[in-house]
């Protein structure tokens, strides 16, 4: 049903407002009839009563001639129905009235009231909802009789939506004197036109000037705003496709005055003038709009971590130190195992040898946090809303983490040796070198969906900088990840303490190939949750396929001159059957719904609709950000699944909304964005009434949330 809406809502937009063959009524009503295909259940409780209830109001009863009386057209939307704004945003159909007035009347321009965002799926749409009103000044001739009346008439139709998408249209009439307007005019109408007005841009008094690069940067030179407390600014244009609505926007406000940076649309190159509505929330202040007529100019850097207090050295040690932390997380337990066989074999090594490993293990690690980094920076350059584990959101890419995790595990049950990466005190002083290398980058690659304290901070801030700062930022997280290993490397004392190589190692290497198995069975769990169980079944085959090519590997490595040929022909064989088998896998569409939660604690899905609507009713609400590929929030959840914990929130009334970005969500995406956080976990209280989220730790226990609730 989602997926029928928004192609129905594209091809309103592209058929309704490009295209003569066909109508925008057309359109409407063959995506209702789609709908009712599609999900009939769903369609079937849509009544046929209109969900939109309009009328005309005149500000005063009685108009002079030659003069101008204003006009509202009120829309009483159906709760959980909308209608658009001038620019409906990537979909949808502005309201549109057409007058029929006696000659010599006329009718102005709709003023329109400033619009909210409605994303929908992978769309963003301005307009509104509840009882918004829509001026027009109605001009009367200076012929017009005194004495007389006259009646307006006008023609309305708008697109209203929910699940689906609506025409509506009525026709409407308004009796009007001419004569004087009385004296004494409805006070609590009189109210009512002033709080409508209030909603109306005004003209900035300002100029604005806009920077397209890989972002859209856009200035309001107002230094006045930087005694504002400004608290929000969004940005909403006047023609379509300048922006991409469904894109996170980011500000700041300097002495200067107010910097927003935006996703640019389809439609910003070679712009000449930029317009559209500046919305600007302050605290103890009204909401103010302000109308901009953007040119090509000079914009000042916008320092988008001054708000979180953070700058790039800030934001360095606090990569070097979550990196440091990283090391503890759940999510690198596994790889400890190599860690800590690889640290074992460097016992009564020359110090220069062991130094030689400590060095290729941080050049390993620290290289492939550069890699990872630039990726992130590359894809989100290229429009691409993803952070931190993205890697992990793509099936292929975990179903081959899982095959490259068991692969390690069979090494280290023996069932094979890679020359170069395998461990022991015959290893030539090169293979040392290689395999510690290649022992940071499997290190990486297994921690990359894990975030720690003092990390999160960091890599938020590197996502909103250039591509510079935000590589630098990630050298400093690889650093400090590899730090202790290399330490241990130049610490001759520590190296003594090491106990000395033996038989035990052997047997010891064989006890950490489980921790592998582990991972590559946990890795698999989230390849089911991703896709569905053929897929989980195609990886399956795979890794079987895998063990016997990595058997045949070894038995001709275990095998005499002349005897190992066959069983190499064997391994190449069955190794590129189980990379065909891996590529078979490919990328399938995601469930719908979230990863299993616990049944003794009720949830549902987030959306930000939902987190309003909950607001709006003073409920306290709890957000977990998670996916099914983070360990750290599998670990919380036993906080979270604590009686004592169910029990407040039980008592409390508190909703748990479950945020899943195990595959790709921009809602959640942004989510994460407007808490400067580039990947999971993120848990959020709001306190009934409260204007902003309390921020939980990563790591929790039962006390933490206890005390973010206030039942402690």
């Amino acid at each position: 049903m989602p997926l029928t809406f928004s192609v129905c809502k594209l091809a309103i937009f592209r058929g309704g407002r490009y295209s003569g063959a066909m109508t925008r009524l057309g359109v409407a009503l063959a995506c209702v009839v789609l709908a009712c295909a599609a999900a009939a259940p769903a369609s079937a409780q849509i009544d046929s009563a209109p969900k939109v209830q309009a009328r005309l109001i005149a500000e005063q009863s009685a108009i002079a001639p030659g003069s101008r009386v204003t006009i509202a057209l009120e829309e009483n939307i159906r709760p959980g129905w909308h209608t658009y704004w001038r620019n409906p945003g990537e979909a949808g159909e502005p309201t549109d009235i057409r007058w029929s007035l006696p000659p010599g009347w006329k009718a102005g321009p709709i003023a329109w009231p400033y619009p909210k965002e409605l994303p929908v799926g992978p769309l963003m749409d301005y307009g509104y909802e509840g009882r918004p009103w829509l001026l027009v000044d109605i001009a009367a001739p200076a012929h017009a009789v005194p004495g007389t009346s006259v009646t307006l008439r006008a023609k309305a139709s708008w697109l209203v939506c929910k699940e689906v998408c609506i025409p509506e249209e009525t026709t409407l009439s308004l009796p009007l004197a001419v004569g004087v307007p009385p004296r004494a005019p409805d006070r609590s109408l009189e109210a009512q036109f002033a709080a409508a007005r209030e909603r109306l841009p005004v003209d900035s008094p300002w100029p604005a000037r806009f920077r397209l690069d890989r972002a859209l940067h856009i200035f309001v030179a107002a230094p006045k705003l930087s005694q504002a407390q400004v608290t929000e600014a969004r940005f909403f244009p006047f023609e379509q496709r300048r922006v991409s609505g469904i894109a996170p926007q980011q500000w700041s406000v300097s002495p200067d005055g107010l910097v927003l940076q935006v996703a640019p649309g389809s439609q910003a190159r070679d712009m000449r003038l930029l317009r559209g509505v500046v919305v600007l929330e302050s605290a103890g202040a009204p909401t103010q709009a302000l109308a901009i007529s953007a040119v090509p100019g000079a914009v000042p850097s916008m320092n988008v971590a001054s708000s979180a207090g953070l700058t790039l050295p800030i934001a360095l040690l606090f990569a070097l130190l979550g990196g440091m932390i990283l090391n503890l997380m759940p999510c690198v337990l596994p790889i400890l195992a190599m860690k800590a066989l690889a640290i074992a074999s460097r016992a009564g090594r020359a110090a220069r040898e062991a130094a030689g490993e400590g060095v290729a293990y941080g050049v390993g690690a620290v290289l492939s946090f550069a890699v990872l980094g630039a990726a992130v920076v590359a894809l989100r350059t290229g429009g691409e809303a993803i952070g931190w584990g993205f890697q992990l959101q793509e099936p292929a890419a975990v179903a081959g983490f899982a095959l490259l995790i068991f692969a390690v595990g069979l090494n280290l049950s023996g069932v094979f040796e890679v020359r170069g990466i395998g461990v022991g005190g015959s290893l030539a002083r090169r293979s040392g070198v290689v395999g510690a290398f290649f022992t940071g980058v499997l290190a990486v690659a297994v921690a990359a969906p894990c975030t720690a304290p003092f990390m999160a901070a960091a890599l938020g801030f590197a996502l909103t900088q250039s591509a510079l700062p935000a590589l630098l930022v990630f050298v400093s997280l690889g650093s400090g990840f590899a730090a202790p290993f290399v330490a241990i490397g130049f610490s001759p004392p520590l190296l003594r303490l090491l106990p000395k190589p033996g038989a035990w190692m052997s047997i010891f290497r064989q006890l950490l190939a489980f921790p592998m198995y582990a991972t590559a069975l946990w890795l698999a769990w989230v390849l089911g949750e991703e896709t569905d169980p053929a897929r989980l079944v195609g990886l399956l085959a795979a890794a079987l396929t895998l063990a016997f090519a990595l058997w045949a590997v070894g038995a001709a490595q275990s095998s005499r001159r002349g005897g190992s040929r066959p069983f190499a022909v064997l391994a190449l064989l069955l190794g590129l059957a189980a990379l065909a088998e891996l590529v078979a896998l490919g990328d399938s569409a995601a469930p719908a719904g979230v990863h299993p939660r616990s049944a003794q604690r009720p949830s549902e899905v987030y959306s930000d609709a939902r987190l309003a609507d909950l607001r709006a009713r003073k409920r306290g609400v709890f957000v977990d950000a998670t996916a099914a590929w983070c360990i750290t929030c599998l670990v919380n959840e036993i906080a979270l699944d604590n009686a004592q914990v169910r029990a407040a929130f039980a008592a409390r009334g508190i909703a748990f909304l479950v945020a899943d970005w195990t595959n790709r969500d921009p809602a959640v995406t942004a989510l994460l964005q407007a808490h400067q956080r580039s990947g999971v976990p993120l848990y959020l209280y709001y306190p009934p009434g409260a204007p902003e989220a309390v921020v939980l730790p990563q790591i929790l226990t039962a006390g933490v949330v206890l005390n973010a609730i206030g039942a402690r």
